[in-house]
């Protein structure tokens, strides 16, 4: 047996034991390969070596519904894949396609089958479409699935495997330390062929939480990977992971088991033929994010998840106070990682990432603009009784519609200024398809829908799409057009690799700044964004431009000379000031 081989054979037992101490690992794993490489799939004979080189600067996500565009005559995936080839071909290189299986509730989230395409979008030959033009990314819901899907039906019937899918819970029990993101019970009654059983439920009475504890429920998930990669997905976003495993007396979130779990999807990740990265969602504090990291054995990438209320609260307040302390304190992500910054998703703008971050009465401010802009706010039950604030529900570009000191005419300024700051700092960025459409809150569709989120999931009929990004004068055209430049510019920039060296620079409240070196370091940027309603003058000598080399403002083609005089930022604007172009 090689070398290679035999160490990912005992990693993988040792993952195995971990997870499921009771079980005889040599065969168990011996499953896990099968499941992950069926009789017809190769398996790498070393590991992947971790490194800087499964993205670059070239890199940008965009994140959509398969039906965020649809005209009532084609197919919305055909649609989609017309508007990334005909508007954004060059701008962004990755797509991440919301849940596109069969489902029952929380717009794709309560899956019924997750081998089958949604026929309302299509089906798998227009996935693997997009998969072959772009990197596809797509939802892998471990934590739950559907109250009506198939497994749960034959769960409820008593037919094996099923019937140890799922976790079946005294309703006694003290369930008080348990975190969850909602405020409905927990458990759900439910008839069965054996009488009534409480199942746990994390996120509502429709998804059911899968048993992990059952080894078949992980083998099960392996072979639907597989299915995913072979259609042509390169990144799987493990959804709502931190809550796959339940354990009595614990806050069921986080787990070590839960880590072990995502190890050995990495192993597996690490020895595929096919590039597969994996990115987690977890939308909770720093340190509980960052740890998805793990010691480089778990997670590429992790959601930046402070990011959209930090960026939001210097946008409204005018001063990036606490976006420059939290940045200063961020460390970089570790060979072979990245971030992946956003400062919008399909999900509201969460508020759990800015706690310890924000004080308390800026985060009521930051609410409260929201709210008088037309926005919403979701709520969480707090372990012991009690509410708080979830996530803010609205557009991030209505989000930018007025600051602490009420509306104004910056919006748009405002909204580019946001996202230019989210794609200079280390990581890879990614755009939910509202911020670069410029879409507006759909209060309507809230109250059509009855759900909060449902703000900012408008689904644009497709020739009214086209007629305004005709018009130049138009808020979607202006937007996209903005930032389709900005981003095939940022493209040509060694300087913003992933992982190029990052430094907060110590400048006023009101500029936002990072220093950008390339991994070769030939490139530097000195990326600065205004993120006031006020001119700010910056002294030419805060920036440590080099004397012996040419400096230019890569936004405007300004040049500059290091050391002399002032460099004037209008309100909002961004200047990426480089020393060649």
């Amino acid at each position: 047996m090689k070398q290679g081989s035999a160490s990912f054979s005992a990693r993988l037992e040792a993952l195995v034991t971990q997870v499921y101490p009771e079980a005889d690992s040599a065969i168990l794993a011996s499953q896990i390969i099968d499941a992950f490489w069926p009789e017809g799939s190769h398996r790498r004979k070393r590991q992947r070596k971790p490194g800087n080189t499964m993205w670059s600067q070239r890199d940008a996500v965009l994140i959509t519904y398969g039906n965020t565009i649809i005209d009532g005559f084609h197919k919305p995936l055909d649609l989609l894949h017309d508007f990334l080839t005909s508007r954004l071909e060059g701008v962004v290189n990755g797509v991440h396609v919301l849940p596109f299986f069969p489902f029952t509730s929380d717009d794709g989230f309560a899956v019924t089958d997750y081998r089958k395409v949604d026929p309302a979008l299509g089906d798998w030959s227009d996935i693997s479409r997009i998969g072959q033009e772009f990197h596809l990314m797509s939802d892998l819901v471990l934590n739950h699935v559907s109250s009506q899907s198939p497994w749960f039906n034959e769960f409820r019937q008593g037919h094996a495997p099923y019937d140890k899918f799922f976790i079946v819970a005294d309703p006694e029990a003290d369930y008080s330390k348990v975190v969850r993101p909602r405020t409905t019970p927990l458990l759900r009654e439910v008839a069965t062929v054996d009488g009534p059983k409480h199942v746990w439920c994390t996120f509502s009475h429709d998804q059911v939480d899968l048993n992990f504890a059952n080894p078949e429920v992980l083998l099960e998930i392996l072979r639907i990977i597989r299915l995913h990669v072979d259609a042509g997905v390169r990144i799987l976003r493990l959804d709502a992971v931190a809550f796959i495993w339940k354990q009595a007396g614990t806050s069921c979130i986080h787990l070590p088991q839960t880590h072990a779990i995502v190890k050995i999807l990495r192993l597996l990740a690490d020895f595929t033929t096919e590039s597969l990265i994996l990115l987690t969602e977890t939308n909770v504090p720093k340190a509980e994010n960052l740890s998805y990291f793990g010691n480089r054995d778990e997670a590429h990438s992790v959601y930046n998840f402070p990011l959209p209320p930090l960026v939001l609260h210097a946008m409204l307040s005018g001063s990036a106070t606490y976006l420059q302390k939290w940045q200063r304190a961020m460390p970089p992500a570790p060979l072979g990682c990245a971030y992946l910054n956003f400062t919008a998703s399909h999900d509201g703008i969460g508020m759990r990432p800015a706690e310890g971050l924000l004080p308390e009465g800026e985060i009521d401010r930051m609410i409260e603009t929201v709210k008088a802009g037309g926005g919403l706010a979701s709520m969480r039950a707090l372990p012991g009784g009690g509410e708080a604030v979830y996530e803010l529900n609205t557009s991030y570009f209505d989000a930018m519609g007025r600051t602490f000191s009420g509306a104004d005419d910056h919006k748009i300024a405002r909204f580019l200024c946001s996202q230019t700051l989210m794609m200079s700092i280390e990581g890879i960025p990614a755009f939910y398809i509202h911020s670069l459409l410029a879409t507006p809150n759909d209060l309507e569709a809230v109250e059509r829908r009855g759900m909060n989120r449902a703000i900012n999931r408008h689904r644009w009929d497709y020739p009214t799409l086209r007629e305004r990004l005709a018009d130049p004068e138009s808020d979607q055209a202006r937007v996209l057009a903005a930032l389709s430049k900005r981003l095939k510019l940022r493209g040509r920039q060694p300087a913003f690799h992933p992982n190029a060296t990052q430094f907060t620079l110590p400048l006023e409240d009101r500029v936002f700044g990072v220093w950008r070196q390339s991994l070769d370091r030939t490139q530097s940027i000195f990326a600065l964004h205004n993120v006031s309603d006020e001119m700010v003058e910056l002294a030419a000598s805060e920036l440590n431009l080099i004397d012996d080399e040419a400096w230019a403002d890569l936004l405007t083609g300004e040049p500059l000379r290091p050391g002399e005089g002032t460099i004037t930022l209008a309100p909002y604007q961004c200047r990426w000031i480089a020393n060649f172009v």
